[in-house]
């Protein structure tokens, strides 16, 4: 959360494949509440029970995560993407795939620099921290912001 992980903090990249779980189309920061409680519920709902987390202190931290990097990716999309907001989660083998995607195509995602920690702005380097891999592209002008997140 330092701001001193490796350049670029958001690398331009494109996701590994994921099978669809969740999504939303979403036009005001007051849906994230809703989309936070059914992220949870599929999220409690669909462990990996391979992980030997199933119901432990782990798992509930992973979902933590989950949740704060959805809502966090959304909210920035609302805030400064403009246009069509539309927020998938998608699963891969052990890992959540988070995308979210704007229709500011020439906006890459900018982490805050030299900013105070109590002014915010901080959340693509929480982000980037918690995620295995993490990225963005466009495609058909509009711009995808992703990052994998393990699930056990």
């Amino acid at each position: 959360m330092t701001g001193q992980a490796a350049e670029p903090v958001w690398p331009s990249a494109t996701p590994p494949p994921a099978d669809p779980a969740l999504s939303w189309d979403l036009r005001e920061i007051g849906e994230l509440p809703r989309v936070r409680a059914e992220l949870r519920s599929h999220a409690v709902a669909h462990p990996v029970r391979s992980s030997g987390l199933f119901g432990g202190e782990r798992a509930a931290d992973l979902r933590d995560q989950l949740i704060l990097a959805l809502d966090e990716m959304a909210s920035n999309a609302l805030r400064h993407g403009g246009g069509r907001v539309r927020a998938a989660v998608r699963l891969t083998t052990d890992a959540y795939l988070i995308e979210v995607s704007d229709q500011a195509a020439s906006a890459p995602p900018s982490p805050a620099v030299g900013r105070d920690p109590s002014e915010g702005g901080l959340g693509l380097y929480l982000i980037a921290e918690m995620s295995t891999a993490h990225g963005w592209y466009v495609s058909d002008g509009n711009k995808y912001v992703w990052a994998l997140l393990p699930r056990g």
